[in-house]
Protein backbone atom coordinates (compact mmCIF):
# COMPACT_ATOMS: atom_id res chain seq x y z
CA UNK A 1 0.00 0.00 0.00
CA UNK A 2 1.39 3.38 -0.89
CA UNK A 3 1.88 5.52 2.22
CA UNK A 4 4.30 8.30 2.84
CA UNK A 5 7.26 7.83 5.15
CA UNK A 6 5.15 8.50 8.23
CA UNK A 7 3.72 5.75 10.35
CA UNK A 8 0.44 4.24 9.02
CA UNK A 9 -1.32 4.73 12.36
CA UNK A 10 -0.31 8.39 12.48
CA UNK A 11 -1.44 8.86 8.87
CA UNK A 12 -4.85 7.36 9.66
CA UNK A 13 -5.28 9.51 12.78
CA UNK A 14 -4.32 12.69 10.94
CA UNK A 15 -6.62 11.82 8.02
CA UNK A 16 -9.45 11.42 10.52
CA UNK A 17 -8.66 14.86 11.93
CA UNK A 18 -7.83 13.81 15.49
CA UNK A 19 -5.14 15.13 17.79
CA UNK A 20 -3.12 12.54 19.66
CA UNK A 21 -4.89 13.54 22.84
CA UNK A 22 -8.39 13.09 21.42
CA UNK A 23 -7.48 9.86 19.64
CA UNK A 24 -5.91 8.42 22.79
CA UNK A 25 -9.06 9.23 24.74
CA UNK A 26 -11.32 7.60 22.12
CA UNK A 27 -9.03 4.55 21.92
CA UNK A 28 -8.75 4.21 25.72
CA UNK A 29 -4.96 4.30 25.60
CA UNK A 30 -2.51 6.78 27.05
CA UNK A 31 -1.11 9.58 24.91
CA UNK A 32 2.34 8.12 25.57
CA UNK A 33 1.26 4.73 24.22
CA UNK A 34 -0.25 6.29 21.11
CA UNK A 35 2.88 8.37 20.57
CA UNK A 36 4.99 5.21 20.89
CA UNK A 37 2.80 3.42 18.33
CA UNK A 38 3.00 6.34 15.94
CA UNK A 39 6.79 6.54 16.26
CA UNK A 40 7.14 2.77 15.80
CA UNK A 41 8.63 2.50 19.27
CA UNK A 42 6.14 -0.20 20.31
CA UNK A 43 4.10 -2.65 18.26
CA UNK A 44 0.42 -1.83 18.05
CA UNK A 45 -1.70 -4.57 19.66
CA UNK A 46 -4.34 -5.96 17.32
CA UNK A 47 -7.19 -4.85 19.61
CA UNK A 48 -5.88 -1.27 19.51
CA UNK A 49 -5.43 -1.43 15.72
CA UNK A 50 -9.01 -2.68 15.43
CA UNK A 51 -10.23 0.22 17.56
CA UNK A 52 -8.23 2.62 15.36
CA UNK A 53 -10.05 1.25 12.30
CA UNK A 54 -13.37 2.06 13.94
CA UNK A 55 -12.49 5.39 15.55
CA UNK A 56 -10.63 6.72 12.51
CA UNK A 57 -13.19 5.20 10.11
CA UNK A 58 -10.26 3.65 8.27
CA UNK A 59 -10.99 -0.01 7.49
CA UNK A 60 -7.94 -0.18 5.22
CA UNK A 61 -5.81 0.19 8.35
CA UNK A 62 -6.71 -3.40 9.26
CA UNK A 63 -5.05 -4.65 6.07
CA UNK A 64 -2.01 -2.49 6.60
CA UNK A 65 -1.73 -3.63 10.22
CA UNK A 66 -1.92 -7.31 9.29
CA UNK A 67 0.78 -6.89 6.67
CA UNK A 68 3.08 -5.06 9.10
CA UNK A 69 2.51 -7.12 12.21
CA UNK A 70 2.70 -10.67 10.91
CA UNK A 71 4.89 -12.70 8.60
CA UNK A 72 1.79 -14.66 7.65
CA UNK A 73 -0.03 -11.41 6.91
CA UNK A 74 2.76 -10.40 4.55
CA UNK A 75 2.35 -13.70 2.71
CA UNK A 76 -1.42 -13.77 2.30
CA UNK A 77 -2.81 -10.24 2.67
CA UNK A 78 -2.56 -8.23 -0.54
CA UNK A 79 -0.79 -4.92 -0.63
CA UNK A 80 -3.53 -2.44 -1.41
CA UNK A 81 -3.46 1.07 -2.76
CA UNK A 82 -5.89 3.72 -1.61
CA UNK A 83 -7.57 4.73 -4.84
CA UNK A 84 -10.60 6.77 -5.69
CA UNK A 85 -13.69 4.61 -6.21
CA UNK A 86 -13.97 5.12 -10.00
CA UNK A 87 -10.32 4.19 -10.54
CA UNK A 88 -10.71 1.13 -8.29
CA UNK A 89 -13.86 -0.04 -10.11
CA UNK A 90 -12.16 0.30 -13.49
CA UNK A 91 -9.23 -1.69 -12.10
CA UNK A 92 -11.57 -4.52 -11.07
CA UNK A 93 -13.34 -4.56 -14.41
CA UNK A 94 -10.04 -4.65 -16.28
CA UNK A 95 -8.75 -7.49 -14.08
CA UNK A 96 -12.00 -9.43 -14.53
CA UNK A 97 -11.75 -9.05 -18.30
CA UNK A 98 -8.16 -10.33 -18.34
CA UNK A 99 -9.13 -13.25 -16.12
CA UNK A 100 -12.20 -14.22 -18.14
CA UNK A 101 -10.14 -14.41 -21.32
CA UNK A 102 -8.48 -17.49 -19.79
CA UNK A 103 -11.80 -19.26 -19.03
CA UNK A 104 -11.51 -21.90 -21.76
CA UNK A 105 -7.85 -22.54 -20.93
CA UNK A 106 -8.75 -23.03 -17.26
CA UNK A 107 -11.42 -25.58 -18.14
CA UNK A 108 -9.11 -27.45 -20.50
CA UNK A 109 -6.23 -27.53 -18.01
CA UNK A 110 -8.27 -28.82 -15.05
CA UNK A 111 -10.64 -31.12 -16.96
CA UNK A 112 -8.45 -34.16 -16.32
CA UNK A 113 -7.90 -33.28 -12.67
CA UNK A 114 -4.19 -32.52 -12.97
CA UNK A 115 -1.89 -29.89 -14.40
CA UNK A 116 0.49 -31.40 -16.95
CA UNK A 117 4.03 -30.12 -17.34
CA UNK A 118 3.22 -28.52 -20.70
CA UNK A 119 0.23 -26.72 -19.09
CA UNK A 120 2.12 -25.32 -16.10
CA UNK A 121 3.24 -22.04 -17.70
CA UNK A 122 -0.30 -21.17 -18.76
CA UNK A 123 -1.65 -22.21 -15.36
CA UNK A 124 0.90 -19.90 -13.69
CA UNK A 125 -0.31 -17.06 -15.90
CA UNK A 126 -3.91 -17.81 -14.88
CA UNK A 127 -2.91 -17.74 -11.21
CA UNK A 128 -1.14 -14.40 -11.73
CA UNK A 129 -4.30 -12.99 -13.28
CA UNK A 130 -6.34 -14.35 -10.38
CA UNK A 131 -3.99 -12.67 -7.91
CA UNK A 132 -4.26 -9.40 -9.84
CA UNK A 133 -8.05 -9.67 -9.64
CA UNK A 134 -7.86 -10.33 -5.89
CA UNK A 135 -5.71 -7.21 -5.39
CA UNK A 136 -8.00 -5.11 -7.60
CA UNK A 137 -11.01 -6.23 -5.56
CA UNK A 138 -9.23 -5.31 -2.33
CA UNK A 139 -8.38 -1.90 -3.79
CA UNK A 140 -12.04 -1.38 -4.61
CA UNK A 141 -13.18 -2.64 -1.20
CA UNK A 142 -11.00 -0.08 0.58
CA UNK A 143 -11.25 2.73 -1.98
CA UNK A 144 -11.93 6.33 -1.11
CA UNK A 145 -15.68 6.58 -1.40
CA UNK A 146 -16.20 2.83 -1.20
CA UNK A 147 -17.65 0.76 1.60
CA UNK A 148 -16.53 1.96 5.01
CA UNK A 149 -17.08 -1.08 7.21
Amino acid sequence: MAVDCQNIYKNARKSAGFTQEKAAQLLSVSVDSLRDYEQSQRPVPSDVASAMCDVYQAPYLAVQHLRLSSELGKRVVPEIELKDLPEAVIGVLAAVQKFIIKRDAMIEIVADGKIEEDEQAEWNEIMDRMNNLFVAMANMRFSKGGRRT
